[in-house]
């Protein structure tokens, strides 16, 4: 944080595996995912927290991570001069020959970086939503409510309950009664039965009350030493825990359409779907809003060229691409060639995917250095898509990195 203001460190949880999203998570770990053309995943976290003056953030990663080293590290230099930094942490065995046994042991392993800095409290985010938030109206309430914990919360439909922790409030609807790490059928909230509490992953933490409950958790030999599956629990049963309502989080710049947008892209549908949001023109989310950018480097690329009557629509372009065909509905990242006759519909590209003359490409993801030949079609007939690549249940044709094309 800012100097006189609560010493804040940074920690973000950067080591699922990310199998839902196969096959773009077979060569990289899910914050290191593509999104919205040109940046990561992680950019939207970190960003969030280095706009909100959270400044010294560590990065925890394990899994196929050398990716999101190698893009935190050439993207995320802070001022050294002012003892600011963002660092990739690898797993490093600390309390023995084991890997990460959950969230809440990678954080457990690497106290260090805690006892290092000695912050007041401790940032612990996501690494792989889609957002905008100012973490320091969420401190402001953790520091005014004296709680142990305090989590973030959004609403969401009770039907969606299964794929999050949720949490019911209490009475003055600040503190948190219960906390159920996905639940099939959990109450509704007392103003909207339909509705219910989910954990947005992001929590803010007294550094004492953080540390006493992860060494609580590790003496417990049945606990799965996750933060919301065992962490959040042990706080609410202590009465320690407190609920952040993210709707009343607000960033300068949002529009009333983006303020209060959230997505978890752990699925292809749902990566799928929050690209879609982007090319609107009142988008969902708005990539545009200066005043609380979000950060990344895309190198150092020529801007896009139309020829030969290429077109595009409604689609986010980005440089270094050749447009020689007709896009509507799309996403491309950089270095993105469409010949010439050749076909791009409700699709998102990755760096130097190459549809060649009179392809046709509808409702898929194609990972980077993808190779469409000529006259070749995904999206046109179902059975053959599903027997050649991978298909999510809502229909979207997904292909990994590299992946040959018939």
């Amino acid at each position: 944080m800012r100097r006189g203001g609560p010493s804040v460190l940074g920690i973000v949880l950067a080591g699922g595996e990310g199998k839902r999203l196969m096959p773009l998570t077979a060569d990289r770990a899910k914050p290191a995912v593509t999104f919205g053309g040109t940046y990561r995943l992680v950019d939207f976290v970190l960003s969030n927290l280095v706009n909100g003056d959270i400044l010294r953030v560590c990065v925890l990663t394990q899994y196929k991570s050398h990716s999101l080293d190698r893009h935190i590290t050439t993207t995320w230099r802070m001022s050294s001069l002012l003892g600011n930094y963002v660092t990739p942490v690898p797993a490093q065995q600390r309390l023995g020959p084991r890997w990460y046994l959950g969230s809440a042991d990678a954080i457990l392993q690497s106290l260090n970086l805690v006892y290092d800095e000695r912050p007041e409290y401790v940032a612990v985010f996501g690494a792989d939503h889609v957002y905008r938030m100012d973490p320091r109206q969420m401190l402001a309430q953790h520091i005014e409510s004296g709680a142990g914990v305090t989590v973030a919360g959004i609403r969401v439909p009770r039907s969606e309950s299964s794929a999050f922790g949720v949490i019911t409030p209490g009475s003055d609807g600040r503190t948190v009664d219960r906390f159920l790490e996905k639940p099939t059928d959990p109450p509704g909230l007392a103003d909207d039965p339909e509705c219910v509490f989910a954990s947005m992953g992001n929590y803010l933490f007294t550094t004492k009350a953080l540390i006493e409950a992860l060494h609580r958790d590790a003496e417990d030999e049945n606990s799965v030493h996750d933060m919301g599956g065992s962490i959040l629990p042990q706080l609410t049963e202590r009465g320690e825990a407190a609920l952040y309502d993210f709707s009343a989080n607000h960033v300068p710049g949002e529009t009333s359409r983006d303020q209060g947008y959230w997505r978890d892209v752990g699925t292809l549908d749902a990566y799928y779907e929050a690209h879609m949001d982007l090319i609107a023109e009142r988008p969902a989310f708005n990539l545009y809003n200066r005043q609380w950018p979000i950060y990344t480097h895309s190198g150092q690329l020529s801007p896009a060229r139309f020829n030969a009557g290429g077109m595009a629509s409604e689609s986010i372009i980005s440089a270094g691409c050749l447009i020689r065909g007709q896009v509507t509905r799309s996403v491309l990242s950089p270095g993105v060639v469409v010949d010439p006759g050749a076909v791009v519909q409700g699709s998102v590209l990755h760096d130097n995917v190459h549809v060649g003359r009179g392809a046709v490409v509808r409702g898929a993801v194609l990972d980077k250095n993808v190779e469409v030949p000529p006259g070749a079609t995904i999206g046109v007939n179902p059975q053959r898509d599903a027997e050649l690549y991978t298909v999510s249940k809502g229909g979207v044709i997904a292909l990994g990195k590299g992946q040959l094309v018939p």
